[in-house]
């Protein structure tokens, strides 16, 4: 078992301390309130609060950095940036699917250097800090293996409503037809932490958000993964494409994305 630094200590307070209120909630779906922000997406009450958790408890620790979170925004500090979603799966959590995830990562210099997700319902906590690997409850992760496509489980996440384009019918076809299959768990964070895991050998997604990705980026890096954008091209923290997978299978993917 490798120490975790003080930061993902911090973070970890942090969490499980927002996520009690979760856990209680999921017991008692039937009586969130949800406000609905587009179509198939929603904004509840437990996101607010594990929000308002999370800030308490960072703020505390770290009163002077800047912070992003989905549903506050932006809170203006020094040059580091601590990002957060309350809940990264909030459908999913409404309809009492247990597959969320909360997020809070560290960027500095434009650097993503620390970051967990934890989901409460599982009990499963993702860590990763730069030069420390890829870690979920004491266990060091790796990405798969896997060499070929035909053996490979992809994760992606999947257009809905007035959102679907025939871009993404078309990748989707294009990665079904030469893969083991697709699996779309609804939570981006979860999706690349299961990449990191070595449970999934790729992953594809269009338009998502730092908070969506932050901390999984740097489990997948960690844990000895590949990660572009969807053409090759290198991801940044502005990107809103993302392509990670094991080494062997990223060119692949890429090509079979670009067909």
């Amino acid at each position: 078992m490798f120490n975790q630094p003080p930061i993902i200590n911090i973070f970890e307070k942090a969490v499980r301390k927002a996520s009690k209120m979760l856990i209680r909630d999921f017991g008692e779906i039937e009586n969130l309130q949800i406000n609905s922000k587009s179509v198939g997406d929603f904004v509840t009450n437990a996101d607010i609060n594990v929000e308002k958790s999370l800030l308490e408890t960072l703020q505390k620790y770290f009163p002077d950095v800047t912070y992003l979170s989905e549903e506050k925004g932006l809170i203006k500090g020094n040059e580091e940036m601590i990002v957060i979603d309350p809940i990264d799966g909030t459908t999913n959590f409404i309809h009492g699917i247990p597959i969320i995830g909360i997020v809070v990562a560290k960027i500095k210099d434009d650097e993503i250097t620390d970051g967990v997700i934890f989901n409460p319902i599982s009990d499963e906590f993702f860590w990763a800090s730069k030069g420390n690997g890829a870690w979920c409850n004491n266990k060091r992760l790796r990405v798969s293996k896997r060499h070929n496509l035909e053996t490979s489980i992809i994760g992606t996440g999947i257009p809905h409503s007035n959102e679907i384009e025939d871009k993404h019918m078309k990748e989707i076809y294009n990665i079904a037809k030469d893969s083991s299959g697709i699996r779309r768990m609804g939570s981006a964070a979860i999706d690349l932490a299961y990449v990191a895991a070595g449970k999934l050998d790729g992953f594809w997604e269009r338009g998502l958000n730092i908070w969506d990705v932050s901390s999984g980026i740097l489990l997948v890096k960690e844990a000895g993964g590949k990660i572009t954008e969807l053409d090759g091209n290198k991801w940044n923290i502005n990107s809103k494409d993302i392509l990670v997978s094991n080494a062997h299978i990223h060119e692949l993917m890429i090509n079979n994305l670009k067909n």
